[in-house]
């Protein structure tokens, strides 16, 4: 297991370590399997590690998946990951989610207000950001080659059977936090949410090797 080396913000710290691994059953573990395999073959080789979170809409779980798997990757003291995010459609990440974030400690800076705004979600001083906005999976911004795909939804799972660049395609679902929108349940469900991706992503990073 590597060395917790990197400092992320004292509130961020304080989630990471509230996070409960118990709550990932072993079929959980069977799925989350072939990226922490991969993952570790990079870093084993010393290669890049690209990693691209898709979904229908970027706009909830693929942001959620993207910003967590980037910090504790970083968390953990593993270098040349870069997360990305994308949908089989762009729309808008959803304010709810920046909102989820910065209750876990993350600071949040909206760089832009439109209908697809821009936000900087900073995880640590001395780190750069992630840049939070609802894009297509072949945006520019993200990777066209040598990327692992993180499909994270079921509809975007059935339409992109195959991911143009994509060197390893990987299903790795999870529950859609829209369905509470509007309740009294939202903000609950979306640091549930947002709770689990993290205890996931710990559970892969933290048992990676050098």
């Amino acid at each position: 297991m590597m060395t917790n080396q990197s400092t992320v913000f004292p509130e961020i710290e304080k989630t990471i370590k509230n996070l409960d691994l118990a709550t990932i059953s072993e079929e959980r573990k069977a799925i989350l399997r072939p990226l922490l395999d991969i993952v570790q073959s990079k870093v084993s080789g010393g290669q890049e590690i690209r990693i691209n979170f898709i979904c229908t809409h970027n706009s909830r779980r693929s942001h959620l998946s993207q910003v967590w798997a980037q910090t504790l990757a970083a968390y953990f003291n593993i270098n040349k990951v870069t997360c990305y995010s994308g949908g089989t459609e762009g729309t808008a990440l959803f304010p709810m989610v920046a909102e989820t974030l910065k209750k876990q400690g993350f600071e949040i800076l909206q760089l832009s207000d439109t209908n697809n705004s821009v936000y900087a979600i900073k995880y640590a001083e001395n780190e750069l950001p992630v840049i939070g906005f609802s894009k297509k999976l072949d945006d520019d911004f993200n990777p066209k080659s040598a990327f692992i795909a993180i499909m994270t939804c079921d509809s975007a799972n059935e339409a992109c059977p195959f991911v143009p660049g994509a060197e390893k395609r990987i299903p790795i679902m999870f529950e859609d936090p829209k369905a509470f929108d509007n309740t009294p349940q939202q903000a609950q469900k979306y640091i549930e949410r947002s709770e689990q991706i993290a205890t996931e992503m710990y559970y892969i990073f933290s048992q990676i090797k050098a």
